[in-house]
């Protein structure tokens, strides 16, 4: 039910009181620094990879500026639904029936954003890390497979445990387990009822409101209340009497549940890089499957997993050498384009070492390829002496990635191993690790909604040589392998705005004959998907240019550039130019004298090479050229489109 307008002014008076006594944390606290500003300006422009950037610079994506507003907040009202999407990925604050909440929801610029705000419930907008917490808390129910490696008895109940999760979350156990690593079996003479919660509390499951004791209970709240007294004491875990005593607080308890979760993770990610990352082992790919490692090891490690790192052959030949882009200017910074790989002939790869990553079955269960696996009667599956070693096809450094998100939620993905990562992610069905790639894609080069337009370099820069770590076509191959729309429309979107520096390759030819053969059965009449996206979004690129000018006039109604403003633009004299043979029209413009036209006051030249007046005029030839290069590239490929 929504509140009404009162009812949400006394809850925030009520919410602001306890945040004054300290007792609530302010979940959207003011932050006027200049990189949440920078933030907040982001979102009203669009600019995704600026909001990427600030996300994984740990800036608080729920806090709020001078003028109360969040970052959601702004980028719903401004109508940016991939900020809005990437922000509630990160983990922004979109709850009903809070003044906030209700205020995102009411500003949002379209049902489209509205209806997005609304899919991401209270777990999925307010605790990002939920997912995460629930896998650690089935791991004290799940039967098959096997993961526990540790027993805990007390007088009437015992549990299987997991040295890896107790030893992270407790120094008493992480002491324990380190003087004595073979150790088995655990008892204790405490309640079992009072062992129930505590457990729960270090599989990140929370403390209950109430203590329900059942019919079978020997022991009375009093005795379990002292015995969860004991076991935070012996255990070293202070926070755990902290929230029992806050758990009547629905607002407070769910705070210290959010906290708590948030404190494992970094405790499970501060074992997994002091154990895991420091025992990985680095041997010769022909050795590995040699490599004995018994059970009874001092970090619990259950299984190996085995990444071979691969490097090309040396250069037998000049046209073997790898390529660079000399482009002019810089491109934004942005690494994506044709790269050496894709210029170079593919030469042959071959393993060069192995390394062994010591793991866990308990936490590789998050991935359902690994759950079938060890639930299975393979032989990876098998109990053995030494750990056995599974194969994972991809290289140590896009292991790593993968294991710090299963181990720790964490996913710092550098744009080099994104590709990889997404690859891996589909393969070992990790949804959220592969909707965490597709981000890391698919913002790179999605700046402001104005990009700069390179084709009109700056005075005095000077061409830069750059060579691009991924290329935009392996990144649309990708796309269409692996069914990811978001990809498919990044990819579109970044050629056209690149169109002049990718039309005459060979590659972007394959890339267009790629896309027509998807159609089974294509009839002559038929489209082809990527070209009409490409032309969408070039006459995205050239209106936007203009609408920033106040020029608007220069787009018809279906917002492409107005055919006769363009003309206009481009020919200086009363004589029609047909603009669908631009080199004959900018030729024809060229020749006239300058000073009797305004626009003819510049130097400025269009992609054909010849002198228009401004950048507007070259904007409406270059349009134009591009166009005309599209229809040249199609009578070659023998495509109707």
């Amino acid at each position: 039910m929504v509140l009404r307008k009162d009812q949400l002014e006394v809850q925030l008076k009520d919410e602001h009181q306890q945040i004054q006594d300290g007792v609530l944390k302010d979940e959207s606290p003011l932050d006027d620094s200049p990189e949440f500003f920078d933030l907040c300006h982001s979102c009203r422009i669009g600019d995704l990879k600026g909001c990427q950037e600030a996300i994984d610079n740990g800036i608080n994506i729920n806090a709020r500026d001078k003028f109360d507003y969040t970052p959601l907040i702004l980028a719903s009202l401004c109508g940016h639904y991939e900020v809005v999407q990437l922000l509630l990925e990160a983990g922004a604050l979109c709850e009903r029936d809070t003044f906030q909440g209700e205020r995102c929801l009411y500003n949002a610029l379209n049902n489209r954003i509205r209806k997005l705000l609304l899919e991401y419930d209270y777990s999925k907008s307010t605790d990002p890390l939920q997912p995460f917490a629930s896998h650690i808390t089935s791991l004290l129910t799940r039967q098959e497979p096997k993961t526990s490696d540790i027993c805990l008895a007390t007088a009437s109940e015992q549990w299987d445990l997991h040295k890896l999760i107790l030893s992270a979350r407790s120094p008493y156990f992480s002491k324990k387990f380190a003087a004595a690593p073979e150790t088995t079996t655990l008892s204790s003479t405490i309640p079992a009822e009072a062992f129930q919660i505590a457990l729960r509390y270090l599989y990140l499951g929370g403390v209950p409101a109430d203590i329900e004791l059942t019919s079978n209970s020997s022991v009375d709240e009093e005795a379990v209340f002292k015995g969860l007294d004991k076991i935070s004491k012996q255990l070293e875990i202070d926070s755990l009497w902290q929230s029992i005593l806050s758990s009547t607080d629905r607002r407070l308890s769910r705070q210290r549940q959010q906290d708590e979760v948030a404190r494992g993770r970094d405790q499970l990610e501060a074992w997994f890089k002091n154990n895991i990352l420091k025992h990985t082992i680095d041997v010769d790919s022909s050795k590995a499957q040699n490599v004995k490692w018994t059970r009874d090891n001092r970090i619990f490690a259950d299984v190996l997993l085995r990444a071979d790192e691969q490097y090309l052959d040396e250069p037998t030949s000049e046209q073997d050498t790898p390529k660079v882009r000399t482009t002019l200017g810089p491109l934004n910074g942005i690494p994506i384009g044709p790269s050496a790989s894709s210029r170079s002939p593919s030469a042959t790869r071959k393993p060069r070492k192995s390394v062994l990553f010591p793991a866990h079955r308990a936490m590789l269960l998050r991935s359902e390829y690994f759950q079938a696996m060890f639930g299975s009667k393979f032989q990876e599956a098998q109990v053995t002496e030494y750990l056995q070693i599974v194969n994972v096809d991809c290289s140590p450094e896009v292991l790593k990635i993968v294991l710090s998100f299963l181990y720790a939620e964490k996913t710092d993905i550098p744009i080099e191993f994104a590709l990889d990562v997404l690859y891996v992610a589909d393969m070992l069905f990790i949804e959220k690790l592969k909707t965490k790639a597709v981000v890391v894609l698919s913002t790179i080069g999605m700046g402001s909604a104005t990009i700069a337009d390179h084709t009109h370099p700056e005075a005095g820069q000077e061409q830069e040589v750059e060579v691009e770590p991924i290329n935009v076509y392996d990144v649309m191959r990708a796309a269409w392998d692996l069914k990811v729309q978001r990809l498919e429309t990044f990819s579109a979107r970044y050629l056209a705005y690149r169109l002049e520096d990718y039309i005459d390759e060979e590659d972007f030819e394959d890339l267009i004959k790629e896309s027509a053969s998807k159609i089974q059965k294509r009839q002559e009449t038929d489209s082809i998907e990527l070209l009409d996206d490409i032309r969408f979004y070039l006459s995205e690129r050239f209106r936007l240019r203009f609408e920033d000018s106040g020029l608007e006039d220069l787009m018809d109604e279906n917002g492409e550039i107005n055919a006769e403003a363009a003309q206009a633009m481009s020919d200086p004299a009363d004589e029609a130019i047909d603009l669908k043979s631009p080199p004959n029209g900018a030729k024809q413009a060229t020749e006239f004298d300058p000073a009797s036209n305004p626009f003819l006051n510049g130097d400025i030249k269009t992609l054909d090479g010849e002198v228009a007046g401004d950048e507007f005029a070259a904007d409406a030839i270059n349009y134009q050229v591009l166009l005309g290069k599209i229809d040249k590239l199609l009578d070659k490929l023998k495509l109707d489109a």
